[in-house]
């Protein structure tokens, strides 16, 4: 790649908003200079009309659930298949929905799927996604020839839609507190912990990608194995993530099991720290925002899942002001949008308390942006837009039916409390412009992409 300058009418720079800002990115993908107060765009530089902001981070995400949207929402699918089950719609009645997609991917239809969902992706200023991989092996648990066919189909698909990936390969070993994996997740499971961590470490990281550990839940993973994972994890500084108390079933499943909450039940077995970021964490006791906060575990919110699937408003406000900084993540692509998801932490937050204000408009982005790179293990090096950081920029239109109005100095209000990703024009990863006016410039017919990837899905 070419050294590249580029020319932010607006740009927000540690929390303030400057004008006419240059920002040169090297070879190396890495920004070398950045300058506010060029009122005039040097010769052979890239014109980034809007407010730019550093690239969004996107901490949670199931790529495949991109093929649920719209089938899964009342009067759908979903909703016709509980009905001749005589159950009420639900997360669990969801769940079932889904893995009857899961088990129709193939290495070869994730890839296509998943390069599809992340070109989708950079069209909404995501540049880092942090990808929950669970789905390892062929139905039925049958090992593919290359046991990580599956994880390696998706790191190729971050990279062929030009962002970053962290592959959180997940650990999955039960369907419920002493329970084995039922049909379904077989394919899900390595058999053990140990066998689990054998495969992921032939996994290898590069400059678009890096490698991290989950548990999927405190129910998929026997209490005797979360040491195996944690420790994986810690002995290679790897972020480690967890789903989290989504549901009180599950929370009411863990306390009879073993007499404590999923959150103490993680602190006891060390499983809990700066490394760790708990996902949803929507059912909790005080003590376990006590000990999350204390422990400094990132909490990644995904409200417009949350509210998809009737989940619950989690107690964000109380999370942060107890010590764990708070990510991003769309996890089921109701929409692919994490200005939305900004935005609905602060909005749910107001419904469940009759206030307003609880974060501002800087707030919520660092935790789009800078936050979410921490949480994903790029916090080093991306999520700001300063010398030495990856040159990894989305610029947000301060002039679409949406954002137009507001002055440019209210462009961070703007851009949380009014913009969607509709309102993104460019995104820069590494100084390489893969979104240029809201036209992907790796993936071709992006809308056409999902529609057949999707389509194959469904028969």
């Amino acid at each position: 790649m070419t050294a590249q300058t580029y020319w932010a009418e607006y740009a927000w720079l540690g929390g303030s908003i400057r004008p006419d800002v240059l920002i040169v990115a090297a070879t190396d993908g890495r920004i070398t200079a950045v300058r506010p107060g060029c009122p005039v765009p040097p010769a052979g530089s890239v014109t980034l009309r809007g407010l730019t902001v550093p690239g969004l981070a996107n901490a949670h995400s199931h790529a495949f659930h991109r093929a649920l949207r719209g089938f899964v929402q009342a009067g759908s699918t979903a909703q016709a298949h509980d009905q001749r089950q005589g159950a009420p719609d639900s997360f669990w009645t969801w769940r079932t929905v889904m893995y009857e997609v899961a088990d129709r991917l193939t290495p070869d239809s994730y890839f296509e799927l998943a390069r599809a969902v992340y070109a989708e992706m950079a069209m909404a200023g995501i540049t880092c996604v942090g990808e929950f991989h669970y789905l390892h092996h062929a139905p039925g648990g049958t090992r593919y020839g290359d046991p990580n066919a599956m994880g390696e189909a998706l790191i190729a698909a971050a990279a062929e839609a030009g962002i970053r990936i962290t592959l959180l390969d997940t650990c999955y070993l039960s369907s419920g507190f002493g329970a084995e994996p039922d049909q379904h997740q077989l394919r899900f499971s390595d058999g053990s912990a140990d066998a689990w961590a054998e495969r992921v470490s032939a996994l290898k990281g590069n400059g678009n990608t890096r490698i991290g550990a989950a548990i999927h839940s405190v129910r998929a993973v026997p209490v005797d194995q979360l040491g195996t994972v944690s420790g994986w994890a810690e002995e290679r500084s790897a972020p480690l993530h967890i789903h989290l108390s989504e549901q009180t079933a599950e929370n009411d499943a863990c306390v009879e099991a073993h007499g404590f909450t999923p959150t103490r039940l993680l602190s006891d077995h060390g499983v809990l720290g700066p490394r760790t970021t708990a996902v949803h964490a929507t059912h909790l006791t005080p003590g376990d925002i006590r000990l999350l906060g204390h422990s400094a575990t990132g909490v990644c919110m995904c409200p417009t899942t949350e509210r998809d699937l009737a989940d619950g408003i989690g107690p964000a406000a109380e999370l942060q002001r107890a010590g764990s900084p708070l990510s991003l993540g769309s996890d089921s692509h109701a929409v692919i949008d994490i200005l939305e998801e900004a935005r609905a932490m602060e909005l749910d937050e107001r419904l469940h308390t009759r206030a307003r204000g609880h974060w501002t408009a800087p707030q919520l982005l660092r935790a789009a942006t800078t936050d979410g790179h921490t949480a994903l293990g790029w916090g080093k090096d991306a999520g700001r837009i300063e010398v030495g950081a990856l040159a990894d920029l989305t610029t947000i239109a301060l002039d679409s039916v949406r954002t137009a109005g507001p002055p440019p100095r209210l462009g961070a209000e703007t851009a949380v409390f009014a913009a969607t990703s509709a309102d993104v024009r460019h995104t820069v990863v590494g100084g390489r412009h893969v979104v240029r006016d809201g036209a992907h410039q790796l993936v071709p017919r992006v809308p056409e992409a999902l529609a057949e990837s999707i389509a194959a899905l469904h028969g």
